[in-house]
């Protein structure tokens, strides 16, 4: 309290004097400290901490697990005592999910949408909260001393599960999956795979051809060959998305974990403090942009070419 009417009793100028002085005190001491700290220790691929029967439990890996654990337990508080008119939790978790919804219902429609609701939001939250955990204190930072090739390196206990390569890789091959099922729910095995291999021209040309109509045949036969390059493009734009969606998850989170190690080497303290919030802004933007793009495929392949 006397600090408090303290600080009530200065003047502007004079607060703004002191958290001056306080931030470059802040700054000296990380520059003080830049001889003394330990560089980070960049390591793309997780950390194996134990082996249970042969099978490596990474840092990534506890990490994920933690992130799965908050979820259900927030999900478990916030459902607990449900009040027709929310409060507290449950409006922050309503509201998160309100907005989702909307989100989906807004590029899919109303009917669709419902349908591809769960995926999207559970990749969207996944993601997000991967991205957000990384940032507490503790992750990298604690760990265990091991020596590796003569050197002595600190193997952190927690990391980012956003910058294991396995994890966007597992959640890319799942949008894919979900792409696909529901093209092909919406539209029919034959149908849906017509965009892929479509030999309806080619077939005609040969056709024409069998009954001496030359000059037609080689029309089909050109608009046949243009189907066939169209539908191998098609193909492997379905698979280079898995590799497009795994490389831009891995490398923006990866990214951010080697700034923020870096940063807080240099000058910690208060010039690491803006690239927090940076690393906040971007966790959500992957999230969303990750889970967006699985929602425009899979309405992308719900539809079909008439519809387009």
């Amino acid at each position: 309290m006397a600090v408090k009417k303290f600080w009530g009793r200065m003047s502007k100028k004079a607060r703004i004097a002191i958290i001056t002085l306080i931030c470059l005190a802040l700054i000296a001491t990380g520059v003080g400290c830049f001889n003394i700290a330990d560089p980070p220790h960049v390591e793309l691929a997780p950390e194996a901490l134990w082996h249970i029967g042969g099978f490596p439990i990474t840092n990534t890996m506890i990490s994920a697990w933690i992130t799965i654990v908050v979820l259900a337990v927030l999900c478990y508080f916030a459902t607990r005592k449900m009040k027709l008119i929310p409060r507290g939790l449950q409006n922050v978790m309503e509201a998160g999910v309100e907005a989702l919804a909307n989100f989906v219902d807004g590029v899919a429609g109303e009917e669709k949408g419902r349908k591809f609701f769960p995926i999207v939001a559970t990749i969207f939250i996944f993601v997000f909260a991967n991205a957000w955990l990384a940032l507490i204190p503790g992750f990298i930072s604690i760990g265990f001393w091991h020596e590796i090739h003569g050197e002595e390196v600190l193997v952190p206990l927690f990391r980012g599960a956003n910058t294991d390569l396995n994890v966007p890789l597992a959640l890319a091959l799942i949008s894919f999956v979900f792409v696909e099922y529901w093209g092909i729910r919406y539209q029919g095995f034959l149908r849906y795979m017509k965009k892929f291999v479509n030999l309806g021209n080619l077939v005609g040309s040969a056709k024409q051809l069998a009954r001496g109509k030359v000059k037609s045949s080689l029309g089909l036969l050109v608009n046949g060959a243009i189907d066939a390059f169209v539908g191998l493009v098609e193909g492997l734009s379905e698979l280079i998305r898995v590799v497009s969606f795994t490389f831009r998850l891995f490398g923006n989170m990866t990214a951010g974990e080697i700034l923020l190690g870096s940063m807080m080497f240099l000058i910690p303290w208060v010039v690491a403090i803006p690239f927090y919030g940076l690393e906040l802004f971007v966790g959500f933007v992957q999230a969303l942009i990750f889970s967006g793009l699985t929602l425009v495929f899979v309405v992308m392949a719900a539809t079909s070419h008439e519809e387009h």
